[in-house]
C-alpha cells in the first residue's frame, strides 16, 4: 500500500535538500511548486504574485499540489514525498489573513498524506533569494501558521531534528520503517 510523505515547513527549513536526497537514493518525490509559480509570473511582469494577488497564486498553488496528488495515486511506488502539501496553501492564506473559498478546505480532507513531517525554522541553513523573500522572523510565523492548520484538519506532526541532510534523511525513513 502507497504511503504519501508530506514535509512541511516555513521557508528555508532544508525540505528541498532532503527531497534531494531522498530522489538520489531512489525515492519518488513531488518538488515544491510555489517557485515555478512565482518564476512564471515574474516572466509576465508580477514581480511578486504571492503579495501581489495571493488569491491568484493560492488557487495556482493549489490546482498544482492537487495534480502531484493525483500524478502520486498513479505510482506504483511505495513510498512517495512530498515537498508541501496541500493544507499549506490554506496555512498561508492564514498567515496572510486573507479569506480564501472552503474548497480550499475540502482539498485538504480529499488530498490526504499518510504522514506529515515538519521541519523547524533553523536561522543557520536560512537563506532568502529572488523567489524567497521571507525574513527569517516572518519564516518562524509561517512555521506556526503551518503547524496549527495541519493539526486543525486532523494531522499529527512528526518534528525532524536538526542535523545533517543524511541524518534528516534517516530520521524519516527510520520513523517510518518503525510504523509498518
Amino acid at each position: 500500500m502507497q504511503q504519501k510523505i508530506v514535509l512541511i515547513g516555513g521557508p528555508g527549513t532544508g525540505k528541498s535538500s532532503i527531497l534531494k536526497e531522498f530522489i538520489k537514493r531512489g525515492y519518488e518525490c513531488m518538488p515544491e511548486i510555489s517557485r515555478e509559480v512565482t518564476l512564471t509570473a515574474q516572466k509576465e511582469g508580477i514581480d511578486q504574485l504571492f503579495l501581489d494577488q495571493p488569491l491568484l497564486f493560492s488557487q495556482m498553488l493549489l490546482e498544482g499540489r492537487e495534480k502531484q496528488y493525483l500524478d502520486a495515486t498513479q505510482s506504483e511506488k511505495e513510498i512517495i514525498f512530498f515537498d508541501r502539501g496541500v493544507p499549506d496553501v490554506h496555512a498561508y492564506m492564514n498567515y496572510l489573513g486573507t479569506d480564501y473559498p472552503d474548497t480550499y478546505i475540502k482539498k485538504s480532507n480529499q488530498c490526504t498524506y499518510d504522514k506529515v513531517f515538519m521541519l523547524a525554522p533553523w536561522e543557520e541553513i536560512y537563506k532568502s533569494d529572488n523567489e524567497r523573500y521571507e525574513t527569517f522572523e516572518q519564516a518562524v510565523k509561517i512555521d506556526r501558521y503551518l503547524r496549527e492548520t495541519y493539526e486543525e484538519v486532523g494531522y499529527t506532526i512528526i518534528d525532524v531534528p536538526f542535523g545533517s541532510v543524511k541524518e534528516r534523511c534517516d530520521f524519516i525513513l527510520h520513523s517510518l520503517k518503525n510504523d509498518v
